[in-house]
């Protein structure tokens, strides 16, 4: 097979086929036939049986099908998470096409409920999706989790209003519920200055100062969050636009799905446990952790080198 297109066009055409084999190159440039995977067999070879099997046994509840909400669903659903609750209450418009997951032309006008559900069950036939076509209040979380919080194991909150958010925190501390907020992506370019913190560790974000008023107001202790820490652009109002109307405010079109997707990476590690000391499947967390300590320390040694020869040409 050295040389073969590996995705041919119907003859004559220039349109590309619609059967395309398993090929992949070999070191040489030539292509060699692969052997077909199963969904999770890249994922299995990283969190083992037991991780998948965790995963395909776990709930999550995902409030707010935005541009962080709607990319941590997806990657959730990738990720093999077997039960998914959706709440949310919009419908997608033209303004969300520059982030959202779920916004195409061929979705404007739907229930983002609805269109993420079938994109969901398009990656993962087997996930059991349940959706709340509802606005989240600091009024009725209480009500939304009566209805639809039962078994489950996370939640993430990927809301907008500070309220309702506040009131999803005291209510999840208050019950022991595992729960990670995404804070603020709009104004801000850099994807680099996003860190998981304690709310209470968290600065250079407007929406966390708010967040961390009110949270030591109102007793919460813990919170889980997504933020950046880099300063937001300063981006004034149109003539004539009311606060409301917040066109002050813009937003990359990456930001908000790679806070997405890092926040689905927090839930799946949890959920496999890959932090625990006695986790029978790969230790996600510290592998990384080795590989930045080895990197430090080769950086200790180049420094000491160079101090070294500084000193002899001295």
């Amino acid at each position: 097979m050295d040389g073969a297109d590996p995705c041919p066009s119907d003859s004559g055409t220039g349109v590309v086929a619609s059967f395309r084999p398993p090929f992949d190159l070999n070191e040489r440039g030539g292509w060699i036939t692969v052997p077909d995977e199963g969904a999770n067999s890249r994922l299995e070879r990283i969190m083992g049986a037991e991780g998948i099997s965790r995963l395909a046994s776990s709930t999550v509840m995902v409030l707010g099908l935005g541009g962080v909400g709607s990319s941590c669903v997806e990657a959730l659903a990738r990720g093999g998470v077997g039960r998914l609750v959706l709440v949310d209450r919009d419908s997608v418009t033209l303004s969300n096409l520059n982030r959202q997951a779920i916004a195409f032309h061929s979705t404007m006008g739907r229930r983002k409920v609805e269109v993420m559900r079938e994109m969901v069950l398009d990656i993962n036939p087997d996930c059991e999706v349940v959706c709340a076509d509802l606005f989240v209040k600091r009024e009725n979380i209480e009500e939304v989790f009566a209805v639809y919080g039962e078994g489950v194991d996370y939640v993430v909150d990927a809301i907008d209003t500070i309220s309702a958010k506040l009131a999803l925190a005291r209510y999840a501390e208050q019950r022991g519920i595992p729960l990670v907020s995404s804070m603020g992506a709009a104004n801000r370019l850099r994807p680099e200055y996003l860190r998981f913190a304690d709310i209470h560790k968290t600065f250079n974000c407007p929406m966390c100062r708010i967040m961390r008023k009110e949270a030591r107001q109102r007793g919460i202790k813990h919170l889980r969050v997504l933020f950046s820490c880099e300063l937001p652009l300063e981006i004034g109002s149109e003539e004539g636009a009311s606060r409301n109307d917040r066109t002050n405010l813009g937003t990359a079109s990456y930001l908000p799905p790679i806070m997405g997707q890092m926040i689905a990476g927090d839930v799946i590690c949890h959920l496999i446990g890959s932090d625990r000391a006695d986790a029978p499947w790969p230790k996600l967390m510290g592998a990384g952790a080795l590989g930045i300590e080895k990197m430090r320390k080769r950086d200790r040694e180049k420094a000491a080198r160079r101090a070294a020869e500084a000193g002899e040409g001295a």
